[in-house]
């Protein structure tokens, strides 16, 4: 069965989700980047970390909010889980052959909105396009003012 594409009515199948698909939807929100992080594959937002995949290939390491974590591992074990290792931290283990597309994407905007600019958080809401991306360490272009 084909994937369907995010935001459709029904989100994604039921197919397992793959790293394509998870920077598929982080990098259509604004100040995302490609990275790496502990040697795996990672997902950035202004250089912090937002996810990675784990050494195993089939896990996401997640930044999330504490409520929200506590709440998706009571009622959605099969899918989010954490070890002792990130006990105490802001994040969560999610199951890529488990979680929905749809679940994933709303999961990732609300942690994004933690990280992002006021201003890209802002053109988001207003439908315009993201702020341009700098690259990091380059000096911002100034414009110079006829005097």
């Amino acid at each position: 069965m084909p994937r369907k594409k995010p935001g459709g009515r029904s989100g994604w199948s039921s197919a397992p989700l793959t790293w394509r698909d998870v920077c598929a939807l982080g990098l259509a929100l604004p100040e995302v980047e490609e990275s790496t992080s502990y040697g795996t594959p990672s997902l950035k937002v202004r250089g912090k970390l937002l996810l990675r995949l784990r050494e195993d290939g089939e896990t996401l390491a997640m930044r999330i909010d504490p409520d929200d974590r506590d709440f998706l591992l009571a009622t959605n074990p099969d899918t989010f889980f954490t070890t002792d290792h990130y006990r105490g931290w802001p994040a969560i283990l999610v199951r890529l052959s488990r979680v929905r597309g749809a679940h994933l994407r709303e999961l990732m905007e609300d942690s994004w909105r933690h990280m992002a600019s006021k201003r890209a958080i802002a053109a988001r809401d207003r439908g315009a396009s993201p702020p341009a991306r700098r690259v990091a360490g380059r000096p911002r272009a100034h414009s110079r003012r006829a005097r």
